[in-house]
């Protein structure tokens, strides 16, 4: 097992982004590479983060990377919400993923606070 693998937080972003990848494979081709190419990078950036601030070298490093991590999950909330709102995504779909990324978002801040609070391990 790889470090970042460890992090139930990761756990969660990379689920999340093969959610978001199987998702929008049925959605409309003519969006293809606007909405859903951003969507993608988007939730495809947070287990991305997690896995590379794990990589760099101490907390400093990590909560930095971390808290890109949760830039991306906001972005990643409005793309799904635009989409909802424009048809892209159905209303069943989008509670589905907007569950995961709740999820994955709680996961991600707690671990973020964790590092940042010098008192408290890490993993």
């Amino acid at each position: 097992m790889l470090r970042y693998e460890r992090f139930e937080a990761w756990q969660w972003a990379h689920r999340m982004a093969l959610d978001v990848f199987a998702a929008t494979e049925g959605w409309s081709r003519s969006e293809r590479y606007g909405v859903t190419a951003q969507i993608r990078r988007a939730a495809l950036s947070v287990p991305t983060n997690i896995a590379e601030g794990v990589g760099r070298q101490g907390r400093r490093e990590l909560a930095h990377y971390l808290s890109i991590a949760l830039g991306s999950l906001a972005e990643l909330s409005y793309l799904l919400r635009f989409s909802r709102d424009h048809g892209i995504c159905s209303p069943e779909e989008w509670k589905r993923l907007e569950s995961t990324r709740n999820r994955t978002g709680a996961l991600v801040y707690g671990l973020y606070r964790r590092v940042r609070s010098p008192d408290r391990p890490t993993g």
